[in-house]
């Protein structure tokens, strides 16, 4: 079975790292060429929750060959117009894209690709690149702990799915699960919360879990998410155990303590971790926004529910893409936090 990983940053570097580790053969693809010849020349190196370097194939995507059985998307969203259509150059009727993106990818992928050959899932880790062929793991993947839920858009447990499944136990556990857009929903919650007030902040996950303002935004942008899927009839997936739910109610003291519990419970062992949003911004690219928190206000305008949190996040971390706003805490200024009832 041909097996690759198109887009090695940080997440597709550490899966292509553990797969390898643990017998799966893949190849790595990626357009950085200074990050490619690294990993052919010294391997891939994960730092980190974990220590290790493992000799790997990498390639840029113009050596690509042949018919690729299970190809995991890990592409930012905003390169998909260029790299689908390449790849689909290298599938065949059987073929098997796994599109592992942040937000809710699975629709757009399939329009390119068929929806006859587009699964899809959500990662449950995080990591950091650090530079040409090394990335950081930015929690325990050891600890038993699920590290993706996939399923088919439709919801069926489906052979490929399976199969899709067995790759990536390779690296740690897996859940198929009968409702892949709850667990999208879900996800998203903690995307464009965490990630998006780290990208509006310029912080690491610990120091807006630990500045009373950014944290309450946390809340506030789940809520939105929340009122959304509520409109919408969407059932989320519980993770670690929690009611997702529990992370958007703010209508009490009571209810607000609960959630920011639930954002402390999660983020407990991701503290040092920085969303690839920030890492963006750090490197003067364009990020997800659109794909994460514009996509929260974009179904917030087409089911009537309003969502200033989610758009003053869009509109803090365009300012900076635009240099029309600064990389920092001061960009809290910006949130209006209601008073809460008691």
């Amino acid at each position: 079975m041909k097996v690759a990983i198109y887009g090695c940053g940080a997440m597709g570097t550490v899966l292509g790292a553990y797969l390898t580790k643990n017998g799966q053969e893949v190849e790595m693809i990626d357009s950085y060429l200074d990050h490619v010849n690294a990993m052919n020349e010294k391997g891939a190196q994960i730092i980190g929750c974990a220590e290790f370097t493992v000799p790997v194939k990498a390639i840029t995507p113009d050596k690509m060959e042949g018919i690729y059985d299970v190809v995991f998307l890990f592409t930012k969203q905003t390169a998909n117009l260029e790299a689908l259509p390449h790849l689909k150059k290298h599938l065949g009727s059987e073929s098997i894209v796994c599109t592992l993106q942040n937000g809710v990818p699975e629709y757009s992928v399939s329009e390119y690709v068929g929806s006859d050959r587009t699964v899809g899932g959500t990662v449950l880790w995080g990591a950091t690149f650090i530079s040409p062929g090394i990335s950081e793991v930015t929690q325990d993947v050891s600890s038993g702990d699920i590290l993706f839920d996939i399923g088919e858009i439709n919801g069926q447990i489906t052979e490929r799915i399976k199969k899709v499944a067995a790759v990536l136990e390779h690296m740690g556990p897996v859940t198929i699960v009968d409702n892949l857009m709850g667990a999208r929903w879900s996800k998203l919650i903690y995307n464009s919360c965490m990630s998006g007030m780290s990208a509006a902040t310029g912080s690491v996950f610990g120091d807006v879990l630990d500045n009373p303002k950014a944290s309450a935004c946390l809340s506030y942008i789940a809520k939105e998410i929340v009122d959304i899927c509520e409109k919408t009839g969407i059932k989320f997936e519980p993770s670690m155990g929690m009611d997702m739910r529990d992370f958007g109610k703010v209508s009490t003291n009571k209810e607000f303590e609960l959630s920011q519990k639930c954002f402390n419970k999660f983020y407990a062992d991701k503290r040092t971790a920085k969303a690839s949003m920030l890492q963006d911004l750090e490197k003067g690219k364009k990020t997800e926004v659109d794909m994460i928190n514009g996509l929260v206000v974009e179904q917030g305008k087409k089911y009537g529910v309003k969502t200033p949190f989610n758009d003053m996040v869009v509109r803090i971390v365009k300012g900076i893409e635009n240099n029309e706003l600064p990389l920092n805490m001061d960009n809290l200024k910006f949130f209006d936090i209601p008073e809460m009832q008691n």
